[in-house]
C-alpha cells in the first residue's frame, strides 16, 4: 500500500532572462513580478507504512505561454466558466489518473494533495476500489441537506485527541510550543456545482476529518480538514488519515533540495528552459537516492536495505573501491557496514561530503549527503573512463 504525495513547484529562471532564450519551453510563473520559467508537478511514491521512498509515479512539466495575461488581471468570471479540462487545475486530475495506472502492482494507492486538489470532479472520477484520495478541504461547500461542511464537521463531539510538538520560527514569529489537538470525522454528502461537467454524478459520499488546536497561545491555532473517500469510522482510522497527510512535509521537502537549499537548479547556466527541464528531471532522481540514504543510515533495519535500490552494479564495485581510501587506520574509522547494504554505501556517500565518520559526529544529514553524491558521480565517470580504457 503506497501514498502518491503530489505537489507543484515552480522554477523561476527570471534572474537569466537576458541569457535564456525565450521559446515555447518557458513561460510566466506565479510570481506578481519577474515571473519566467516553468512548473513541476511530481507525483512522489511513498510506503504507506512507514514513509520510505521508492520513486515517482509520474511527473507533470508544463509552462504558461510567455505573452498570457498575467494571473491578477484575469477575468476570474470567465476563467470559473471553463470546463476542468481547460483549467490549469486539470494537473490534478492528469497526475491522479496517471497514478493509477503507473502503480498498478500496489495493493492500494491512496492519492495525498493539498486544497488545490479539492476538486469535485476529481472526487467523482478518480477514486476506486484500490485507488482513494485524502485532500485538504479548500471549499465550505453547500451540503445537499443544507447548511455548511464545515460547520458539520465541526459541530460534531470530538472523538480522540493527540499532541505534536512544534519546532519555534523566528521569521514567523512562532514560539517553539506543544499543539494539543481535538479530532473530530462525520460522513458528508456533497453536491456538484453549475460549473461541473454533466456526465459527472451530482451527488457522492465522503469522510470529513477535523483536526483541531485546543487552547493555542499562537494568534492562530492549526486547524485542518481533510477530505477523504477512505472510510472512517474510528478515531483510529482519523489519526491515520492525518497522519498521512502530514507526510506531505516530505515533497515540499524535495522541493527545497532542488531548489535553493541544495542543487539550486534555478541558478542554472543552461540557455535553454528545455535543458533545464531535463536536468531538473535529474536531478529529482538523486534526490530519491538522498531520502533512501538518509533513511537507511537511521534506522536499525537500514543494513538490511540493499546498496543495488540507489546504485548501479558498476557505481557499487565503485563505492568499495572509494571506501578504502576513506577509512582510516583505527576501527573507529572504518565502515563498520555490511558491503553492498545501502547503510555501508551511505557511510561512503556521507564521508565524500566531508562528514567525519566518528560514530560521536551527528549522523550526516541532507546537505552532506547531496554534496557527497555530487563528487561520487564524478568519480564514477572517471571509474567507468578507466574500465573502458582498461578491456581494450
Amino acid at each position: 500500500m503506497v501514498l502518491s504525495i503530489q505537489d507543484t513547484t515552480e522554477i523561476n529562471l527570471y534572474n537569466h532572462k537576458n541569457r535564456i532564450k525565450h521559446d515555447k519551453s518557458i513561460g510566466v510563473t506565479n510570481a506578481a513580478k519577474n515571473g519566467l520559467g516553468f512548473m513541476l508537478h511530481p507525483s512522489l511514491v511513498v510506503d504507506a507504512v512507514d514513509c520510505f521512498p521508492y520513486g515517482y509515479g509520474d511527473v507533470h512539466v508544463f509552462n504558461r505561454d510567455l505573452e498570457r495575461e498575467p494571473k491578477e488581471t484575469r477575468d476570474k468570471q470567465r476563467y470559473k466558466k471553463l470546463g476542468i479540462e481547460e483549467k490549469e487545475s486539470y494537473k490534478w486530475l492528469l497526475s491522479s489518473q496517471a497514478a493509477k495506472e503507473k502503480l498498478k502492482q500496489a495493493a492500494m494507492v491512496i492519492i495525498v494533495q493539498d486544497r488545490e486538489g479539492d476538486i469535485y470532479e476529481q472526487f467523482a472520477t478518480i477514486p476506486d476500489e484500490r485507488t482513494h484520495l485524502l485532500i485538504r478541504a479548500k471549499s465550505n461547500r453547500t451540503l445537499p441537506e443544507g447548511g455548511k461542511l464545515f460547520d458539520k464537521v465541526s459541530s460534531g463531539d470530538a472523538k480522540g485527541t493527540y499532541s505534536f510538538k512544534i519546532e519555534g520560527d523566528k521569521r514567523k514569529n512562532q514560539q517553539k510550543r506543544t499543539a494539543q489537538m481535538e479530532v473530530r470525522f462525520t460522513e458528508v454528502e456533497i453536491k456538484n456545482s453549475s460549473r461541473t461537467a454533466k456526465q459527472v454524478v451530482p451527488k457522492l459520499k465522503l469522510y470529513c476529518i477535523e483536526a483541531r488546536e485546543t487552547g493555542a497561545t499562537a494568534k492562530k491555532g492549526i486547524c485542518w480538514r481533510i477530505l477523504t473517500t477512505l472510510p472512517v469510522t474510528t478515531i483510529d482510522e482519523a489519526l491515520m488519515a492525518i497522519e498521512w497527510y502530514s507526510w506531505r512535509w516530505m515533497v515540499e521537502e524535495v522541493f527545497r533540495i532542488l531548489k535553493e537549499e541544495g542543487f539550486d537548479v534555478e541558478a542554472s547556466e543552461l540557455e535553454s528552459g528545455t535543458s533545464i527541464k531535463k536536468l531538473c528531471l535529474l536531478t529529482l532522481d538523486s534526490i530519491i537516492k538522498i531520502f533512501q540514504m538518509r533513511i537507511a543510515y537511521e534506522i536499525d533495519e537500514g543494513a538490511q536495505i540493499p546498496a543495488s535500490m540507489c546504485f548501479t552494479k558498476t557505481e557499487v564495485e565503485c563505492l568499495e573501491m572509494q571506501c578504502k581510501k576513506l577509512e582510516g587506520k583505527t576501527e573507529k574509522l572504518k565502515n563498520p557496514y555490511r558491503k553492498s547494504s545501502l547503510r555501508y554505501a551511505t557511510w561512503v556517500i556521507a564521508r565524500l561530503g566531508g562528514w567525519k565518520g566518528y560514530a560521536s559526529e551527528r549522523k550526516p544529514g541532507i546537505t552532506t549527503l547531496w554534496i557527497g553524491l555530487e563528487k561520487f558521480y564524478d568519480t564514477v565517470n572517471g571509474f567507468m573512463m578507466a574500465k573502458d580504457v582498461y578491456t581494450r
